[in-house]
């Protein structure tokens, strides 16, 4: 009896050691995959065939000039699909060098002209591939107040929101002119703002080769030391990252903040008010922003 006991115990136990065992195997497979999987994969999202092919076509359907390589749009398809994955393995080993943007120089209707940097169809493509990755991170984060470059909203929203304040009281209207801000903000600053929230490395150093790729101009390439040049894919976004600490600090603050790309109108119900916040608003975008505010 002893014996069967015996026997049964040690069977027992040795069943209860292997159950034991796979317990803590499947927790120990489970701690990996979940670490696995919390670990930075926005790259590969970046890359993923069908990520690059709806960038691909979309910068297809904006249609636009070549960049400084001559390239259009059209013989991009068969480069790309014959260099892809030349291209693709550079970018992982973080030796791809984005090529300069071709400075293009617009009239204004006011006589002055409106400077912009034509990436290369290959960049833009990349570019783009780039954005539809960081748009869904960023949307949830930026400010109901700013409008532009933002999915479902125009400059008619916009409009339309500061009436509806006006009917509420707030009849005295601070509007910030920022002068060259696409060409002046602080690569430092953005780079800063972008790990906040970027938490793959290997991306925050390809958009900052991009900020970092230079103008040519004339046939000389000038090295970009600030600013996110109009003309590009990325760029759009960038600014509405870079000022979105802007609205988000005026949020806190209570205040009315009403934004358009870099064009901001803060409210407010008295003369006074208007005052201290233009103010205080100047204050801010210069001392922390490190940008010029026209006066």
């Amino acid at each position: 009896m002893a014996e069967n006991m015996d026997n049964n115990g040690c069977l027992q136990r040795d069943s209860a050691e292997h159950e034991g065992y796979a317990k803590a195997l499947r927790s120990f497979n489970r701690i990996w995959k979940e670490r696995d999987s919390a670990q930075p994969k926005l790259l590969e999202a970046i890359l993923y065939k069908d990520n690059f092919n709806r960038a691909y076509k979309r910068v297809k359907a904006n249609k636009g000039a070549p960049g400084i390589d001559g390239m259009t749009i059209e013989e991009a398809l068969p480069y790309l699909k014959e260099h892809q994955q030349e291209l693709i393995d550079r970018i992982y080993r973080g030796k791809y060098t984005p090529s300069p943007v071709r400075r293009v120089e617009i009239p204004k209707p006011d006589g002055g002209v409106r400077k912009l940097g034509i990436p290369t169809v290959i960049d833009r493509t990349l570019q783009q591939a780039i954005t539809q990755q960081l748009v869904p991170i960023y949307e949830p984060l930026f400010a109901d107040g700013s409008y532009g470059y933002r999915p479902n909203r125009s400059a008619k929203d916009a409009i339309q929101r500061v009436k509806e304040y006006a009917e509420q009281g707030y009849t005295f209207a601070v509007v910030l002119d920022l002068s060259k801000y696409f060409d002046t903000l602080s690569h430092e600053i953005l780079i800063n703002l972008l790990r906040k929230n970027v938490k793959d490395e290997r991306v925050v150093q390809l958009i900052k080769r991009y900020l970092k790729s230079g103008v040519m101009e004339n046939g000389v390439v000038i090295d970009t030391e600030e600013g996110s040049p109009q003309g590009g894919n990325l760029s759009p976004l960038l600014a509405n990252i870079y000022l979105n600490e802007f609205d988000q600090e005026f949020l806190k603050r209570g205040v009315p903040c009403i934004r358009y790309a870099d064009d901001i109108v803060l409210l407010a119900k008295s003369k006074r008010a208007s005052e201290r916040l233009l103010e205080s608003s100047t204050k801010y975008l210069e001392d922390k922003l490190k940008l010029t505010v026209n006066r």
